[in-house]
């Protein structure tokens, strides 16, 4: 095993164990190089695993920190920098929603985790359709704490739930970690995505987080597969 493995091995049981505080930053690479015995680009090679892996983030100008629902199991395959929704990815075309289910409920066991919250803690529950210039593109189903991002009504839903939490609520969305699998077609996604019984599906499995490392949302976008294509571009250096 080389020693930046070694490295993000050793930091990532600190975080499971709670060794670091997850209200402040861990330790900045020079303090962690020098104590590890290793060079700066090592440990930012160290770091960079667990950024990927979704333990950590990184705020400029303030230090890396780690994601509050980190101390659960986080297999996390792509890291999103920038949070957009698809009314922002999308923008100049016609979107409108089609309310599936809203409501509020008291979390499951994992859907708490992932939200760093406990069972008692109430969240929203929606499943929407997002149709794009007359077409059905995706199926959201999307869990959010009702505490930590109020407010949410029908009119909302219709529109951009981000656009709320940034505009209405001034909080600032930090980033995403997100899971990419196909899939087969459930019942809903046969019903409104207009998906034969053989159609793959790209299911997009995401946390949202907001600046402060506080996951704000868990959900899961179902993608007809004729009408998306995910990039993801690595540059060398």
């Amino acid at each position: 095993m080389v020693k930046y493995e070694w490295i993000s091995n050793e930091i990532r049981k600190r975080i499971k164990n709670g060794d670091y505080c997850v209200e402040q930053p861990i330790p900045d690479e020079v303090s962690l190089a020098k104590e590890f015995e290793c060079s700066r680009m090592t440990m930012k090679r160290a770091l960079d695993i667990l950024v990927m892996e979704g333990l950590l983030y990184r705020k400029r100008g303030h230090g890396t920190f780690i994601i509050k629902s980190a101390k659960q199991d986080a297999r996390v395959n792509v890291v999103s920098k920038e949070t957009i929704g698809l009314t922002e990815l999308l923008k100049g075309k016609n979107i409108s929603s089609k309310i599936i289910q809203f409501g509020v409920e008291f979390p499951s066991e994992e859907t708490a985790a992932h939200l760093a919250i406990d069972a008692k803690s109430p969240v929203y529950h929606i499943i929407r359709l997002r149709v794009v210039e007359g077409e059905p593109y995706v199926m959201e189903e999307t869990y959010m704490p009702a505490n930590l991002i109020p407010g949410l009504t029908e009119e909302i839903l219709y529109g951009s739930i981000y656009k709320h939490i940034i505009q209405n609520l001034g909080l600032t969305i930090g980033g995403s970690h997100q899971k990419i699998r196909a899939s087969k077609p459930n019942e809903l996604d046969k019903e409104h995505l207009d998906c034969k019984k053989d159609d793959p599906i790209l299911e997009v499995e995401q946390v949202g987080f907001l600046n402060t490392g506080i996951p704000f949302e868990y959900s899961f976008a179902r993608h007809r597969y004729d009408k998306f294509v995910f990039i993801n571009v690595n540059i060398m250096k």
